[in-house]
């Protein structure tokens, strides 16, 4: 059961250093929010896209102008207190996996490498079933699921012991594991721990890093499609254990688009045809997604969010019959640039037809790693606040946002980043933002 939420004067501070443990430690993604953060701490770069850094909060009524940093209406641990570490299957350390990943030129990563050569991923907890496309020589020898989670606190315990580290955070950027769809193991705690000891097939290994990171009272953030904490037995073990849980699958490029493009088109009652989707990617993630049942795992995750935006049950003229396709081609030689193609037929007054085409060249890892940034302290806020659980409030980071059972997840991001920021506002006392503006006009 829940406690009380922290709130105001409640909340704990920050205090002492707080600890980022990061499966997937040496990827694109990793290795570039580790190199970013470094860079930020040296005042080398501005911290672009990420929220809790630049991003501000508007307090009270309009005439007031009370718009602070949100950084400086909320307490956050701050970047000089964050020390990192986590699991890799490769060994290198995480100046030569930049370097590798090809994400940032040699000046960005050579300015901060004797940072990133002093980070050294532990051997990771792999299974290749889950991951085809994907080996290394730097898995943990254990064989079984208990002892690997031991295996895993363990790293964890040291970790914490040797950097005299307050709490942690948990995140995982590791790639995107073959599609699994929730069985009984998943069902209660209980299947859960007993499916442990009988090394159930259908417990992957980013379950195995959930349990030990939720049964060390830590927050666990979900940047992959993967079915992780999205199980009633991983939430059971949230509540149980008072920690907080969020995901999942970072929204970044295509995904992102599709979230401001389309709740414009349910506001003004445009409707929708088709929506075609393909991407070209080269870097480790096009590599894994190459395999058809880790691509399943994101095409569910890409698929879901029109149907939830534009509600065809309730607009059945407008959108009930709309065709959405989507399709990943790995193509090395664009590594982590992305391109993007939209296709997308709507049609509006008397039915009339019309076209709109997107072609976003993104940078995958460019727009995660401020995600990680934000995902990360957000939960540490969490946590301090006494939020157990689902995070509903943190959906504005996800392609598929986790939520209760009994609702549906929201995906319009303009509705995601209301309830992300009256969330910080009730945490810190304010009145909540609804916009409705009468009051500046009529007494009411």
């Amino acid at each position: 059961m829940r406690g009380a939420m922290r709130r105001k004067e409640e909340i704990k501070r920050p205090e002492g250093k707080l600890g980022i443990l990061i499966p997937g430690m040496g990827g694109a993604v990793s290795t570039t929010f580790l190199a970013g953060v470094q860079t930020i701490r040296q005042s080398l770069a501005l911290p672009v896209g990420s929220l809790t850094q630049m991003g501000t909060i508007r307090l009270g009524k309009r005439f007031e102008y009370r718009i602070p940093l949100i950084k400086e209406l909320v307490p956050l641990a701050d970047l000089d207190d964050l020390i990192f570490a986590g699991w890799d299957v490769f060994p290198d350390n995480c100046r030569q996996a930049a370097l590798q990943c090809k994400v940032l030129n040699q000046d960005h990563v050579e300015a901060v490498g004797s940072f990133l050569e002093g980070l050294v991923p532990w051997p990771a907890v792999f299974n290749q079933t889950f991951v085809k496309n994907l080996d290394g020589p730097n898995v943990k020898p254990q064989a079984s699921h208990l002892e690997l989670v031991d295996a895993i606190k363990a790293d964890i315990e040291a970790f914490r012991r040797e950097n005299a580290i307050s709490r942690c955070v948990m995140i995982w950027c590791g790639s995107t594991e073959a599609y699994l769809k929730p069985s009984a193991v998943h069902a209660t705690l209980s299947n859960f721990e007993a499916g442990l000891k009988d090394n159930d097939p259908n417990i992957s290994p980013s379950m195995l890093y959930a349990y030990a990171a939720l049964t060390s009272g830590i927050p666990y953030i979900n940047g992959a499609p993967n079915l992780t904490v999205d199980i009633a037995a991983m939430e059971e073990l949230a509540d149980d254990c008072q920690v907080a849980i969020a995901g999942k699958d970072f929204k970044t490029g295509q995904t992102l688009m599709k979230t401001i493009l389309a709740p414009g088109l349910k506001a003004r009652m445009l409707g929708l045809s088709g929506w075609y989707s393909t991407n070209i990617l080269g870097n480790r993630d096009g590599m894994v997604l190459d395999d058809k049942d880790s691509f399943k795992t994101k095409e569910e995750s890409k698929l879901s969010v029109l149907d939830t935006i534009l509600q065809p049950q309730v607009y059945p003229e407008l959108y009930r019959e709309f065709f959405h396709k989507v399709v990943i081609n790995y193509y090395p030689p664009r590594g982590d640039n992305k391109e993007g193609w939209d296709c997308i037929d709507i049609f509006g007054w008397l039915g009339y037809p019309m076209q709109i085409k997107v072609n976003f060249l993104c940078r995958d890892s460019i727009l995660a790693a401020p995600l990680v940034l934000d995902l990360v302290l957000f939960a540490d806020l969490a946590q301090r606040a006494a939020m157990s659980g689902i995070q509903e409030w943190l959906s504005f980071y996800f392609k598929s946002p986790q939520c209760a059972a009994n609702l549906y997840p929201e995906h319009d991001l303009f509705i995601q980043s209301i309830k992300l920021k009256n969330t910080l506002r009730y945490l810190m006392g304010e009145e909540q933002i609804t916009h409705l503006g009468l009051d500046y006009y009529y007494d009411l």
